[in-house]
Parts: structure tokens; C-alpha cells; sequence
């Protein structure tokens, strides 16, 4: 009976230690990073999805990459960038606007796409928000009763900001599991919603695909478009980005991008699963 006993509690034990080891494998492929000089931000897959796609709406309209640093900083506060459809009193999403306040329907607002640009259209209209404290640009669209608390994230939302509007290459990126996602997810049109009409072209013989880069301010535009592509690399099952002689790969042990000499400064390339 003894061994018996001792038999189930050693396969028990077993079966704990081996779902324990591929649930931290699984949570370590799940977050991303972006480092800017001293600082490093972390976040997971949902807070990066939404805070690349505020880096690139900002890009869509044309404001400067403050105007990013200042929208994550609000989001990061207001909800933790999670399109949550909950809140203090009717407020939801992102930055949770409140229907009653005229920021639209709940619908609306729980579109991402929609509050990112009602958000903006509000910035935009604040004179002088360029060179306003964080806070007090926040707090002149938000009108938060904790206006003090967006300052708490200026640090991190900077560097997110940098790094995803592309004037920090290289300093973006996850380790994630690029067969978790669908390959049926519409990538170009999730591009064209972000940025504006961009040009997928793909092979299909060896499955690479390619976004041409043209005009001024090449460099950042493909690193944003690259380390975008990398947030969203779970989503769309994408395998593989290369850009400006580096590499990202996933499916890592931990996040980042390494050199190489198979990759263009004239466009963004990336392979999906």
C-alpha cells in the first residue's frame, strides 16, 4: 500500500512539474519590451497591441511622436491600454470616454481606431500641447479627477512612443508564439487601418512579404511599420521581420532583434505561419 501511495504522489508531482514548465515556457513567450537608453518598458500582448496602433494612428495624422508619448500615458492611466468596456460611471475602452460626455456611442468608443482619434482630435485642439507638461496635456482633453496620475507614466509611455513611431530602431520587440494566432486575420487591412493605404506585395513561392518604403523620413516610417508588425506578430501568426540589417524572430526565449545582412533599408520584409 505504501508504494502504491508513494507511486501516485511522485506521478502527481511529475504531472505538476511538467504542466509548471510549460506553463512558464508559454507565459515567457507572451510580453514584449521596448528599451530606450537606461529605461525599459514591459507589456504584454494586449497593452502592446493598442500602443502600437496609437504610435501609428499619431503617424497617420502627422503629429509628433509627443503627441504619442502623451496619448499612451492617458491610456496607460485611464485603463491600463486594455479596450476594457467598463469603468466609473458609462466610461469605456481605452481612455474610457464617456458616452454621456459626447465622446460617442459605447460602440464607438469600444473601437479602438474610433477613441485613438477622438482622442487626437481633442489633443489637436489644445494650443501649445507640444510643449506642455504630459500631465496637463492629458488632463486638458481627459479633465480626469486624479490629473496628477498621468505623470506616474511618462517614463514608460516615452519609450514606447519612441520606440514604436521608429526614432528608436531596434528597441521594440516580443517574444511571442506565432501559431497562436489566424491565418485568416486581414493583415492589410489592419495596416490600412493603422496607417493609412500600405502596400503588402508577397511571394507566394517562398511565402515572404514586402512593404515598399517611399518618400521622406524613410527610416523611421519602416521601423515603425517593423517593430507594428512585431506588436501585432501573435495576431497575424508573423514569424519573422527584417528592416535595416536586423532581424526579429519568434518564438524566442527572450525578446529582441539581431543583425544580419538579409535585410533592406528600401522595405519592410516579414514571413507568417
Amino acid at each position: 500500500m505504501r508504494w502504491i501511495v508513494a507511486t501516485v504522489v511522485a506521478t502527481v508531482a511529475l504531472v505538476l512539474v511538467v504542466f509548471k514548465i510549460y506553463e512558464t515556457e508559454a507565459q515567457a513567450r507572451d510580453y514584449c519590451v521596448a528599451t530606450v537608453g537606461d529605461r525599459t518598458a514591459e507589456v504584454d500582448l494586449e497593452q502592446a497591441k493598442w500602443s502600437a496602433l496609437i504610435a501609428a494612428k499619431a503617424q497617420e495624422r502627422g503629429l509628433p511622436p509627443r503627441a504619442t508619448t502623451i496619448a499612451i500615458a492617458t491610456a496607460y492611466q485611464e485603463s491600463k491600454i486594455r479596450n476594457i468596456d467598463y469603468g466609473d460611471r458609462d466610461s469605456v475602452g481605452l481612455f474610457q470616454q464617456r458616452p454621456s460626455q459626447g465622446w460617442g456611442s459605447v460602440e464607438q468608443i469600444l473601437d479602438p481606431s474610433y477613441s485613438i482619434g477622438k482622442f487626437y482630435d481633442g489633443l489637436v485642439r489644445i494650443d501649445g500641447y507640444e510643449s506642455m507638461e504630459i500631465t496637463d496635456a492629458a488632463q486638458a482633453v481627459q479633465r480626469s479627477g486624479f490629473p496628477e496620475a498621468y505623470a506616474d507614466h511618462e517614463a514608460d509611455a516615452r519609450v514606447l512612443a519612441s520606440s514604436l513611431r521608429g526614432y528608436s530602431p531596434a528597441a521594440f520587440s516580443c517574444a511571442t508564439d506565432p501559431k497562436a494566432g489566424s491565418v485568416s486575420s486581414d493583415l492589410e487591412e489592419y495596416l490600412d487601418e493603422a496607417f493609412g493605404r500600405v502596400r503588402v506585395d508577397t511571394d507566394p513561392s517562398s511565402g515572404q512579404s514586402a512593404i515598399a518604403l517611399t518618400g521622406d523620413d524613410v527610416d523611421a516610417r519602416g521601423w515603425a511599420l517593423a517593430q507594428f508588425l512585431v506588436a501585432n506578430s501573435t495576431e497575424f501568426r508573423i514569424a519573422e521581420v527584417t528592416f535595416d540589417d536586423m532581424r526579429w524572430e519568434a518564438d524566442q526565449d527572450e525578446p529582441g532583434w539581431s543583425p544580419t545582412e538579409d535585410a533592406s533599408r528600401t522595405e519592410v520584409r516579414f514571413v507568417r505561419r
